[in-house]
């Protein structure tokens, strides 16, 4: 028998905010690996400024570690896409027991195809944390695009190895590294191609 595969379910923790010490449990799934306690951390240190009242985005939600700590920390509210039928009704079942657990949606479904069907939104900050030996970066990323605001936040997880990068009107504004995960949070820049009256371009 794999010994990984025999290993119980985990849980992670939300670390801020009303919901804080909240456990999550962790399923043994294939490709779950819920973003590390110290990286949200730091990620959620980064945000903090800009994130309460915001509409947020988790597409791979998994465990809804991203999701709901951002709920748990003021974000007006969150959708949350997962495609594994036993992690989204979990999910459901947790945030219906959450004070507040209303504020957080979630959708069953395949990431990239719900991005497809759904008409344009306004989310003002996505988490896009695929599997990584599935390789949905490349796809996920371009798409997201109309259903962000103007001055949307997107944060991306990736290999170390392999990092992704958005489409150019994504600008980074953090990253970090652990020894297998590049995590970068990105702000959305529009830039016109009419010059100011200097001739330089303007934002």
């Amino acid at each position: 028998m794999n010994a990984a595969r025999a290993k119980p379910p985990g849980k992670v923790r939300i670390v801020g905010g009303r919901w804080r010490g909240t456990r999550l449990p962790v399923p043994d799934r294939p490709g779950l690996r819920p973003t590390a306690d110290r990286v949200r951390e730091t990620l959620f240190n980064w945000l903090q400024p800009v994130l309460p009242g915001l509409r947020v985005l988790d597409l791979f939600a998994g465990s809804g570690a991203l999701g709901l700590e951002a709920v748990s920390r003021g974000a007006a509210r969150a959708v949350l896409v997962e495609h594994d039928p036993l992690l989204a009704r979990g999910l459901r079942e947790l945030a219906a027991r959450l004070p507040g657990g209303e504020a957080v949606q979630v959708v069953q479904a395949d990431a990239l195809a719900w991005l497809h069907a759904q008409p344009p939104a306004a989310f003002d900050l996505a988490f896009v944390d695929p599997p990584f030996d599935a390789n949905l970066w490349g796809g996920v990323l371009p798409a997201l695009a109309p259903h962000m605001t103007d001055a949307a936040w997107l944060y991306v997880e990736s290999p170390v190895a392999e990092p992704a990068a958005p489409p150019p009107d994504w600008a980074l504004h953090r990253e970090g590294r652990t020894r297998e995960v590049r995590f970068a949070l990105y702000r959305r820049v529009t830039l016109t191609a009419e010059p100011d009256a200097d001739g330089a371009a303007t934002a």
